[in-house]
């Protein structure tokens, strides 16, 4: 058989199985979790002696840790609105939500408005925001009432740092992006005295992701060595965070990230039902697909170039938190990452924008593959970090 692109021909195996030859060509040898579908396309996949990955522990850990237990939820969700009002009284607003249109940000705004708190949404305009995006990010915020801040990006300072990152041949491609976001939620929330950021990052739908297919977005020293050697603009207005400054902003000014979908019974097709049903919120075909650079970059880049399909990461995490069943998850890789037609358009359509000529961009695609370990980062301070801030909850959500 071959892969889930029609790309090489090969075999599956189960973890702990003896594969066998292809029909044609080499044996591509696809070693998969007996618990989840992830597999050996992470080179850094580890199985147990059951077949069970290292994502599907380190899952289990992150829930028991995470995830408030549905016998707290009701307790915890009640003292976490009463320290947001708290912190928030006598100002405009009490808490910044950031917004994408997609369906997990979308619900933390009904979420919160919900539960009484009068949040200020942020929107990062990065050049790349589909039609349909907009439509949903206007529809929810009217519905519900919410004010809305829109930070535009300097488009030619951005697409140089997008075109570096292309150049730079890791699979990371949206650090640009996410690192902005961050940013500007950081900055927003400090610029308004206000000590909670409420997020849409949670356990159940996105806890699943190797390491060096996401690393960075925190990390201002791998962005900067990035730009450095592939980027030629010059970035006087692209948001961004140092290391020191995101410790001030975590330490002195005592913000706060709080991912609320934590403290709820979060179910994504539920959440996807009540936005559609009472916010008019229409869905966009993929994970992060209201972006059209997103799109292309997880459809098109990651599939050709890394061999990365991140359905496998998603359905994993859909299958581990019991929001969708095994072999549904494998049933679903079988259909195309995306409609080849409209991929075709969203090719041509970030080639315009990028201004990048066919040659330029095959040679992007042909370039040899690296990791963030290549470039300059902080990841050993991080990964201390985390350990620290894991360790004193009152600091995360």
């Amino acid at each position: 058989m071959r892969d889930i692109h029609g790309a090489k021909p090969g075999c599956w195996q189960k973890a702990g199985h003896q594969a066998g030859p292809g029909n044609e060509g080499p044996t591509l040898t696809m070693a998969i979790c007996t618990r989840c579908i992830m597999d050996t396309t992470d080179p850094d996949i580890v199985f147990d002696s059951e077949g069970v990955c290292n994502h599907c522990h380190r899952y289990d850990v992150l829930a028991t840790q995470r995830i408030v237990p549905p016998a707290q939820r009701q307790e915890r969700l009640a003292q976490l609105v009463a320290e947001i009002r708290r912190a928030g009284k006598g100002r405009a607003y009490d808490c910044v939500i950031g917004v994408s249109g997609g369906v997990d940000s979308t619900y933390v705004a009904w979420v919160v408005k919900d539960l009484g708190l009068r949040p200020l949404a942020v929107h990062l305009d990065n050049g790349w925001d589909s039609e349909l995006a907009v439509a949903n990010i206007e529809k929810a915020l009217k519905t519900l009432g919410i004010d809305l801040y829109t930070h535009v990006i300097d488009w030619e300072e951005f697409r140089d740092l997008q075109l570096s990152f292309l150049k730079a041949s890791t699979p990371d491609g949206e650090v640009p992006t996410d690192h902005a976001i961050w940013a500007l939620l950081y900055q927003v929330a400090a610029k308004h005295g206000l000590k909670h950021i409420i997020t849409g990052t949670n356990v159940v739908s996105e806890a699943i992701l190797p390491v060096k297919w996401g690393y960075g977005y925190f990390d201002w020293s791998y962005v900067k060595d990035v730009h450095r050697r592939f980027g030629s603009a010059r970035l006087s207005t692209y948001p961004h965070f140092t290391l020191p400054e995101l410790f001030y902003y975590i330490f002195v000014r005592r913000i706060r990230m709080v991912s609320i979908l934590n403290f709820i019974d979060y179910n994504k097709q539920q959440a996807m039902d009540v936005l559609q049903n009472r916010l008019g919120w229409i869905y966009y075909g993929g994970k992060h697909y209201e972006s059209i650079y997103t799109r292309f970059y997880q459809a098109y880049v990651l599939p050709r170039k890394f061999d990365i399909d991140k359905r496998k990461a998603h359905y994993s995490n859909l299958v581990l938190s019991g929001q969708m069943r095994r072999d549904e998850a494998l049933e679903a890789m079988k259909a195309p990452v995306y409609p080849a037609d409209l991929l075709e358009e969203d090719r041509q359509y970030a080639l315009k924008k990028l201004e990048l000529d066919e040659a330029a961009f095959t040679e992007i695609m042909a370039a040899p593959t690296r990791t963030f370990l290549d470039y300059r980062t902080n990841y050993r301070l991080f990964e201390l970090a985390k350990k620290l801030v894991n360790s004193s909850r009152q600091l995360i959500g």
